[in-house]
Formats: structure tokens, sequence, C-alpha cells
């Protein structure tokens, strides 16, 4: 796997925009999750967040909710993601970015943390119930260790925190499209458009969409209005959890095909 910024690297120098699903690591098993995981690198997906269940997912709506207490009940635990993921690093091309709160990484230690993640083949990190300015420690950390950090942007986010954020963010930033909790909406918030505008106007990394993405038009959306990820979570977390696992698999299958055909689609 290559690390989040060369795959944005690449995906700039021939024009296009990335598409980045979500899943819930051990929901319904990570059997199954391995399995999906290599379906979406198979179909379209140009990174993969995998967000590691945990019991106060305070940025996760209904949908992710759910799936991460049932993956808790299933006894799936931090080892258990890293050990599945570590088990792929040679049959996966897009890198693995770590969906976690903060509390895991606080209980291990910072460097034990990040040690196995690194060892396990995880590319970048994203913790949302970190704070900017609590962000020094693990943002030193893990450049030092060759991951990325990707902080995120919140459409209530001042000026000044913006640019902040934006310089300090590794990999690519993550702009919230809306206030609130992950989920599938119906459309998105035309305020997205001016943010990231105002992103660009600060910063030459990449800009990746989130929160809210759950159809190809939006998708497509995002990438009119300049972003350079679409990052849909909910709408794949669903699918994957409806009918039999087979069921679940061929479905996002079918839906990453039609999202990362949106994107490619000339504008």
């Amino acid at each position: 796997m290559t690390s989040v910024s060369d795959v944005f690297k690449r995906l700039r120098d021939r024009g296009e925009c990335a598409l980045i699903p979500f899943l819930t690591a051990g929901d319904p098993s990570l059997e199954v999750t391995a399995a999906a995981l290599k379906r979406l690198d198979d179909n379209g997906a140009d990174i993969i967040e995998l967000g590691v269940p945990y019991s106060d997912p305070l940025a996760d709506g209904p949908v992710i909710q759910a799936a991460a207490t049932r993956a808790l009940k299933n006894g799936v635990r931090l080892d258990g993601v890293l050990e599945m993921v570590e088990g792929l690093q040679s049959e996966l091309r897009a890198p693995i970015i770590l969906f976690t709160y903060y509390n895991p990484i606080y209980h291990r230690g910072v460097s034990t943390f990040l040690k196995q993640v690194a060892q396990a083949g995880v590319r970048g990190l994203v913790v949302p119930d970190l704070p900017l300015e609590e962000a020094d420690t693990l943002l030193q950390q893990t450049q030092e260790m060759g991951l990325e950090l990707t902080l995120l942007v919140a459409p209530t986010s001042s000026k000044e925190r913006i640019e902040t954020i934006a310089k300090s963010s590794q990999g690519f930033i993550y702009l919230v499209s809306t206030t609130g909790v992950t989920g599938i909406r119906a459309q998105l918030e035309d305020r997205v458009q001016d943010l990231i505008l105002e992103l660009q106007g600060v910063t030459d990394k990449p800009i990746g969409v989130g929160f809210g993405i759950s159809q190809p038009d939006q998708a497509r959306q995002v990438k009119e209005w300049g972003a350079d990820a679409a990052i849909v979570g909910s709408a794949f977390v669903k699918r994957l959890a409806e009918g039999s696992p087979k069921q679940g698999l061929e479905s996002i299958t079918e839906f990453c095909r039609a999202l990362k055909s949106a994107l490619s689609t000339e504008i």
C-alpha cells in the first residue's frame, strides 16, 4: 500500500477525484470486513477509511453507531482489527486510514498505539474527538513513523482555525459537510462549496468532503465544487449490513462502482 499523500498526488496529476469509502470493522464480522475491503479495493476505492468499533462514537450517526454496537457485541476489539488489516497488506492497493476515537490511543499510549497500527500496515489516522489544541504530540509522532494524521474542518470553524488546521493536517484535509453527526442526507449544503473555496485560498493540500454523501450525484457534486475526494460512510455501512453477508458484499460492490463512475465522468 502506498501513502495517502502519494494517492492524492497521482490522482491530481491525472485530474481525478478520489473515492474514500468507510466501513465499520467487524460488522457483521471481521471475515466479512476483510472480504469487503478487497471488494472495495477492486472496484474503485482509492483510499479506504476503516472505523474501529467504539462504545461512545460521538461523531457518528445512527447507522454507524448501530454497526459499532453490533461489532462490539461480537467481541471485535482493536487488536483483532489490526490483525485483520495486517493480513491484507499484500492484497490491497488502496491505503487504509483508521478512524478511531482518542480513548484507545490514550489507553495504550501514543507511541505504542502508533507502532502497532504502523506495523499492521495502516497508513493514516482520523481522530474525530481530538481537538486541534491537543494534536501536536500525535502529529509529531505520526510524521516520525510515516503515518498521516488527517484533521477535520467543520462548517462552523472560523477562518483563523481553518488556516491553522489546513497547515497542520497530514495527507489531506477532511471537510465535514454539515454540522452534526455522520449519516445519509438527501442533499448537501451549498456552504460546502464556499468552504472548499476558502480552504483552497489558504492551502494546496487535497480536500476530502465527508458526512452526508450517500449517492453518486452527491459525490459528483463535491467534485464539481472542487473537492479532491468524496468520503462515503453510512451508505456503505448500511448496504453491507442488509441481507446476508453475500448480498451485502454484492451491494457495496455495485455501489462502489457507481460512485467511482460518477467521479470519473468528465465535468
